[in-house]
């Protein structure tokens, strides 16, 4: 687990952020909805919403992609940044770990959620345990 100043931010750099404090390890999600909205399988850490802060937000805009939870994106250059659950399930935020400046992270892929959506093209090989649904 990272506990130093994490930064991250999106291509264009119109969204950056910066957490303070412990990041959970990575949780891969091959769900239908992170696939299409990452191009592949999406692979992401949390932390408390309080210890996440935007220094750069202009472009940052929020999708609704189901009735449980919304998406964080860049409206510039498309960057898939965060996921998040809408209240009262707020706690806590996801980010997507490619968004992460790197290239060092301390951060492994802890599991694999929603492998049952996932597509053929590619294997699990790392050893990670894997589950059907969300795990």
């Amino acid at each position: 687990m990272s506990t130093e100043l994490t930064r991250g931010g999106c291509l264009c750099g119109g969204v950056r952020y910066e957490i303070e404090g412990p990041l959970r390890d990575i949780v891969a999600c091959h769900c239908s909805q992170c696939r299409r909205t990452s191009g592949h399988y999406m692979a992401a850490t949390n932390a408390p919403r309080s210890a996440v802060r935007l220094t750069a937000s202009d472009t940052l805009r929020w999708y609704r992609s189901s009735d449980a939870a919304e998406r964080g994106f860049c409206a510039r250059c498309g960057g898939n940044l965060f996921w998040r659950m809408l209240p009262p399930h707020v706690e806590t935020i996801s980010i997507a770990a490619g968004t992460l400046d790197g290239p060092v992270t301390g951060l492994s892929i802890s599991r694999h959620i929603f492998v049952a959506d996932k597509l053929d093209y590619y294997q699990l090989e790392d050893g990670a345990p894997q589950h059907p649904g969300d795990g």
